[in-house]
């Protein structure tokens, strides 16, 4: 898995429209909160992408875009957005070649890693968490990125 101070490696998928979303296309808009999920419609899963949901206008003051990869397809993500109003972009990494450059692959190549990773505009990754199984850690990761970015600055790209 890739860690803070690792620069991310830059991606394009598709959203839950079809449309091609690059890396840098998202930082363009300033720090990017990047999370990686097993699958649409499961539980843990669930509860994670509406946690960022609920988190939504707090991240939007602070600057902050969120967006989750799954190896769903698009028909999938559209249909998990609209049953649980998620407001976040949701990418489509069928062949999970992203995750694979994220180093959030399963065990054996199985499954995917419940991963998110903080962005800044210049791809530099400030921190990451890593939390198979206690979703409760995204709530301090989330509440930490937005107290600490919230008044920087990130238009300068050094």
């Amino acid at each position: 898995m890739l860690k803070a101070g690792d620069k991310a490696p830059e991606f394009s998928l598709p959203d839950e429209t079809g449309l091609e979303i690059s890396l840098s296309a998202l930082l363009s808009k300033g720090p990017l909160i990047l999370y990686f999920y097993p699958s649409d419609f499961t539980p843990g899963c669930t509860k994670e992408a509406c946690m960022v949901r609920d988190f939504h206008s707090e991240f939007e003051e602070a600057g902050i875009t969120t967006v989750g990869i799954s190896p769903n397809n698009r028909q999938s993500h559209q249909r998990f957005k609209s049953k649980y109003s998620l407001k976040h972009i949701l990418l489509s990494d069928t062949k999970k070649h992203v995750i694979r450059l994220f180093g959030v692959d399963g065990p054996l190549g199985v499954g995917v890693r419940r991963a998110t990773f903080l962005i800044d505009p210049n791809q530099k990754i400030l921190d990451t968490l890593c939390a198979d199984f206690r979703l409760s850690r995204h709530d301090d990761f989330f509440r930490e990125a937005i107290t600490e970015h919230a008044n920087k600055n990130f238009s300068n790209h050094e």
